[in-house]
């Protein structure tokens, strides 16, 4: 869900974000549901938000990714250990991505925000992780891109 949201407020050719973020992608700690799209009621939030052009097949980190991206973020602390632990096993410290959680963009000045997964849940798990998903992307947008004016990301 993480990745439609954020597409969402940079992909678009109109979007004062568009011209600053190349790459945009999602991936797991675990090898699970590989190459399978996003739950029924992820797509299902996001169409009722507007977005209607997400496409994704599930994949699992690799050691790329750490060189490839500028940051991976964690939903949740047992992310964050995992991603970590990948970096000391793939001797990626000096890598130039930046691996942080996902909701120290909360807006909140104290702890992180965990986004739990909500699969296990109801649809308003769903609607939850879609509010921190957009809400973390416009202000990881704003605080990282402060020179950018946008109207509401």
């Amino acid at each position: 869900m993480a990745e439609g949201v954020f597409r969402s407020l940079t992909k678009d050719p109109a979007s004062p974000y568009h011209h600053v973020i190349d790459e945009v992608d999602s991936c797991g700690t675990g090898g699970y549901h590989i190459g399978e799209p996003p739950d029924d009621r992820t797509m299902e939030t996001l169409r009722k938000h507007g977005v209607t052009d997400y496409q994704h097949g599930a994949r699992q980190i690799c050691k790329d990714d750490f060189n490839r991206f500028d940051y991976i973020f964690a939903m949740d602390d047992s992310n964050l250990e995992n991603l970590r632990r990948f970096q000391q096993r793939w001797k990626t410290k000096n890598a130039k991505a930046e691996v942080k959680m996902f909701g120290e963009f909360s807006g909140a000045s104290n702890r992180a925000e965990v986004v739990e997964d909500p699969y296990y849940y109801g649809r308003d798990a769903f609607e939850k992780a879609y509010e921190q998903c957009r809400r973390f992307s416009a202000n990881f947008l704003r605080d990282t891109f402060p020179d950018i004016k946008a109207d509401s990301a």
